[in-house]
């Protein structure tokens, strides 16, 4: 008796144990069962973003996130492209007042003193993170907001500043990888990314490609498109763009902030399923 009592106790726990693993692997639920969520951001307000990027996702009727540096030129000369900009979908998201960087960093000779994150305070910088996020609102009307940490560094003179900011978001870009490779444990407030530069369609196209092989999120951080710097050619960024249009079966192409949105709502089931 006490051995069969052993051996049913043995497949409960193997039963459980099989449980565990389908749920481990149960693939993330997007929107009309899409494959995989792809998300395309441009850092930095750059006129080839107007210019080109925009242009290219309208013609698809792809929405791209845009991540703007409220001191950027085109704030100022251009500032009614960008409200047009979310008026037909695409968001508008947080790149920081100054675009701060640490100058102690390797190759960073091009940091101005008077915008080095090395020599700001986290106190100075979560108040510029939430100024922007003002301005921003004044552009679009908008409240819930997503960013993009300038160059990625988040440690100020005296801490780290996205610990200070980051219930102000429902996510932010931080990181290298592009490929989520488990949702399960995607931090939201460390989502990484992909930052393209001088590469070909098919390299984009096989990121997301990889995306949907794993049912995750690529998330792409370019910059100049066809122009500027840290430059994507139109060619290679209409190649993707024409390859996302053609499967829509396949790849949810949406604004960061209705992507991490959506992550949340479908944590928020799960975390309630009994």
């Amino acid at each position: 008796m006490a051995r069969h009592r052993a051996v049913a106790c043995g497949w409960t726990l193997a039963l459980m144990l099989a449980a565990g693993h389908a749920a481990a692997a149960e693939p993330f639920a997007w929107p009309d069962g899409r494959r995989a969520a792809v998300s395309l951001a441009y850092d930095d307000a750059l006129p080839s973003q107007l210019d080109h990027a925009i242009p290219a996702l309208d013609r698809q009727g792809l929405k791209g996130s845009f991540y703007l540096t409220l001191a950027s030129d085109t704030l100022l000369t251009r500032r009614q492209a960008w409200v047009d900009a979310a008026r037909h979908g695409h968001e508008l998201g947080n790149h920081s007042l100054f675009h701060q960087c640490r100058s102690s960093l390797p190759d960073r000779a091009w940091v101005p003193a008077h915008r080095d994150l090395d020599t700001t305070s986290v106190a100075q910088m979560a108040d510029q993170v939430r100024l922007a996020n003002v301005m921003l609102a004044a552009l679009d009307g908008r409240t819930v907001r997503t960013m993009t940490v300038p160059c990625g560094d988040t440690q100020a003179q005296d801490g780290n500043y996205i610990d200070a900011v980051s219930s102000e978001f429902v996510g932010i870009k931080l990181g290298q990888g592009g490929v989520v490779a488990d949702m399960a444990r995607l931090d939201p407030a460390a989502v990484p990314v992909d930052v393209p530069v001088e590469v070909t369609g098919e390299q984009l196209i096989a990121r997301v490609e990889e995306a949907a092989r794993r049912g995750t999120l690529v998330s792409f951080t370019f910059h100049g498109i066809g122009g500027d710097y840290l430059s994507v050619s139109n060619e290679a960024h209409d190649a993707l763009l024409r390859h996302l249009a053609a499967h829509p079966d396949v790849y949810w192409v949406a604004p960061f902030v209705d992507i991490m949105q959506h992550v949340a709502r479908v944590r928020a089931v799960r975390n309630t399923d009994p």
